[in-house]
């Protein structure tokens, strides 16, 4: 899909990054073969190979026996661009289903104005405002952290792991439920949606799988240690805004130190502290930054108790009651009527 690959190769002092170009200099091709396509699930256009490499020319980059070190940099990149892309296509898909109900007519009413349906949009809604909020405040830290903050770094080198490990995740649910709102035309191709589900479950595969984030979020704590500092200062921004969040936040410390107190247990809490961490945090932004009945109302149904399990396979749609909904709803539709 490039005309330039960043790759590894052994060198005299070990793995080396290379910089090989698809065509040469003087105009001809380099010496690699594709073997074969892949045939993937999804993210077609987005062509993979199995390849040859026959007599090709490549220029090293950085230095000799550097290219893990490298290359751990190229990631750290490309998992914010995992986490970047599963919020947009949490936005498109929750777009997608808001759009349909609100022009559909069902038994004499506007399908997005029937409560159960509202709900549902609601919490697509939410999902996607705190997916794009948390990707926006992980790209500004990246930008602060390249410039020399290392508070910023040290709350990168956490939340980026966290965030790349339950947005992800969350991203092929919530598609599907998005599908589920348009009903059997959000299941045909014609539709944007069955596209969108197919490339959902990548980005949570790309760059280190589930497992593989959540245990790079424990040696992110155990190696780095500003970041507990560098997270508490950047929730207690939020303090005292939300009870909830308070209550969530004062539980977040003694689970830390529990962790901490016993590393040969701590890989079966990777996951959970993924998952919290990423919710706290999206929590303490909306609370800060969006429209009160949105921080409200994700407060309300991911950090009070709520009965729905908190994660993947939890059913959209089940809310408390007493939320503004409509307020949700409204900031998934366009600013001017069409």
């Amino acid at each position: 899909m490039c005309d330039l690959f960043l790759t590894l190769a052994q060198g005299p002092a070990g793995l080396t990054c290379f910089l090989l170009p698809r065509v040469l200099p003087d105009g001809t091709r380099n010496g690699m073969r594709l073997q074969r396509l892949k045939d993937k699930l999804g993210n077609r256009s987005n062509a993979s190979a199995e390849i040859e490499l026959d007599g090709t020319l490549a220029w090293q980059v950085g230095e000799s026996g550097g290219g893990v070190a490298m290359s751990i940099a190229m990631v750290s990149a490309t998992r914010l661009d995992c986490v970047i892309g599963s919020a947009a296509g949490i936005r498109a898909a929750t777009v997608a289903a808001v759009h349909h109900a609100s022009h559909r007519r069902v038994f004499g009413a506007t399908l997005a104005d029937q409560p159960a349906m509202t709900a549902v949009l609601a919490d697509l809604a939410l999902e996607s405002e705190a997916a794009s909020t948390l990707a926006l405040r992980l790209a500004a830290a990246a930008d602060r952290a390249a410039r020399g903050d290392a508070a910023e770094a040290a709350l990168l080198r956490l939340m980026l792991p966290a965030a790349k490990h339950w947005i992800c995740k969350r991203t092929p649910a919530v598609i599907a439920e998005a599908l589920e709102c348009l009903g059997g035309n959000g299941y045909v191709d014609e539709s944007v949606l069955p596209r969108l589900y197919r490339d959902a479950p990548l980005n949570s595969i790309w760059e280190g799988s589930g497992n593989v984030t959540a245990l790079d979020l424990l040696r992110g704590l155990a190696r780095s240690p500003g970041g507990p500092d560098a997270l508490s200062a950047e929730l207690g921004l939020a303090a005292g805004a939300d009870d909830r969040l308070d209550g969530a936040t004062k539980q977040l410390w003694p689970f830390l130190a529990e962790i901490a107190s016993k590393p040969s247990e701590a890989p079966y809490q990777a996951r959970r502290l993924a998952g919290l961490l990423t919710v706290l945090m999206q929590a303490a932004l909306l609370t800060r930054l969006a429209p009160g009945p949105v921080s409200d109302a994700f407060c309300a149904s991911r950090l009070a108790g709520h009965a729905r399990p908190m994660g993947p396979g939890g059913s959209f749609g089940i809310l408390p009651q007493g939320l503004d909904l409509t307020a949700v709803l409204d900031r998934t539709r366009p600013v001017f009527p069409v």
